[in-house]
């Protein structure tokens, strides 16, 4: 992870509060919290497309005892004025239904109060999690945040395990929950979906949660953040002590959030997107990974929202720290994929080891700077691909400028620009 720098100053407080264990696998997660924050704001992505800064979803992924519950401590900090809103709206409901309960059979009910929580409970059910969607669509298009200590908290939230699939896809595109629903009081509205969500889980929760998902978009939607075992030290990790002083520090920055409306173009931050969506065609013509390519699609995407909350953190101006962060957060994403999911992406998988994680190969780099097309047969076939892939992979790569090609002699070599990771200017 690039050092916190210009324009970054805000995550580098939130991390002042954690143990330095969980600092980097901390970071992806902090930008569905402070987003959620941000409503009445929508940003144009390169495609001239509008995005708000809601249906952003991250899972941080780490052993048992790996410190996952740091999380929940910055969530509560970043949440505060939150949980005073929610309190509110709670103490209505409250009267209402003291109310309710003291009024006869013949006398008129009072009429339930329109409330809307925008830090819902963990456990909070399917139907209450769209009727707090429809009362905050109401309330002007406010996003709620959950904050999940377990992925399977999910299943309860999106009404079972067979709607996960969809709730989760909605929610990430911002679309309506999509079907009405019939109620003891008539049937209800089909809000639009406008949450943030943070999950952590264990390894093996991952793999079991998502192993029917993997291939049907919900996956590439999901930001993960894995945090690798570490060594055996001994030491017991030190938190921050969350002081009047990190909250002044911190309030300064969420005002900034809050105050947001309206519509903007960050232009630097699409042209990184540009040169990010070209980073990952090649990233993908070298490993020849279809997997590989569609989950960067969404990850680019992801990493761009978090590039537009960093933006309106920093008095809406951008450095290039921000851009280094932003390109960070799209690699650790594919990365941390690839460190829980790599073998289950070829093939059904119950079981995790260091032996069977495999992920998507560079194979240009495993061969050598001259070499023929028999040997880039003989790769693909070792690492399961085809045979008949071989041509086309050659195409590419020459396309790219990667290899050069001696047609006498029939064999092919890596180009300079390869080698030294030159780039390759608009006029290749």
């Amino acid at each position: 992870m690039p050092k916190p720098g210009r324009g970054t100053e805000c995550i580098k407080i939130l991390l002042s509060q954690v143990s330095k264990d969980v600092r980097e696998p901390l970071v992806p997660m902090l930008f569905p919290v402070l987003g959620a924050h941000m409503s009445g704001a929508e940003f144009q992505y390169p495609d001239l497309s509008w995005k708000e800064p809601c249906g952003q979803m991250a899972n941080l992924v780490a052993e048992s005892g790996g410190n996952k519950g740091q999380l929940s401590h910055l969530v509560e900090a970043i949440c505060r004025n939150f949980r005073q809103h929610d309190d509110t709206e709670l103490r209505k409901l409250v009267e209402w239904q003291k109310l309710v309960k003291t009024r006869s059979a013949n006398k008129e009910k009072p009429l339930r109060p329109e409330v809307g929580f925008w830090f819902p409970p963990a456990d909070v059910t399917n139907p209450a999690f769209l009727q707090n969607a429809m009362a905050l669509e109401q309330q002007g298009g406010r996003t709620q945040f959950l904050n999940l200590p377990e992925v399977e908290m999910a299943d309860r939230m999106c009404g079972g395990h067979r709607q996960i699939s969809q709730m989760l896809r909605n929610i990430y595109d911002r679309q309506r929950a999509g079907a009405l629903r019939a109620t003891a009081d008539g049937v209800t509205g089909n809000p639009l979906l406008r949450a943030n969500l943070t999950i952590s889980c264990t390894p093996f929760a991952a793999r079991k949660f998502y192993r029917y998902d993997l291939f049907n978009g919900t996956f590439g939607r999901m930001v993960f953040s894995y945090k690798a075992r570490t060594g055996r030290d001994g030491h017991i990790p030190r938190q921050g002590k969350y002081d009047e002083a990190f909250y002044r520090s911190l309030d300064d920055y969420l005002v900034r959030l809050d105050a947001c409306k309206g519509r903007f173009v960050i232009r630097p931050l699409n042209k990184l997107a540009d040169k990010l969506a070209a980073d990952m065609a090649s990233l993908g013509d070298l490993t020849d990974d279809d997997v590989l390519w569609d989950c960067s699609k969404r990850a680019l995407v992801s990493a761009w929202k978090a590039g537009c909350v960093l933006w309106v953190l920093n008095n809406q101006t951008w450095t290039r720290s921000m851009g280094e962060m932003v390109e960070w957060l799209v690699y650790h994403d594919l990365w941390s994929k690839m460190q829980i999911f790599a073998d289950m992406l070829g093939k059904d998988a119950d079981t995790i080891s260091e032996a069977q994680r495999r992920g998507p190969k560079n194979m240009l780099d495993s061969l050598p700077d001259t070499f023929n097309e028999a040997q880039l047969e003989a790769l693909r076939l070792s690492l399961g691909k085809s045979k008949e892939g071989t041509n086309g992979q050659l195409r590419k790569w020459l396309f790219r400028k990667f290899i050069a090609h001696t047609e006498q002699k029939g064999l092919y070599t890596k180009t300079e620009m390869y080698l030294t990771g030159a780039e390759l200017t608009d006029n290749g």
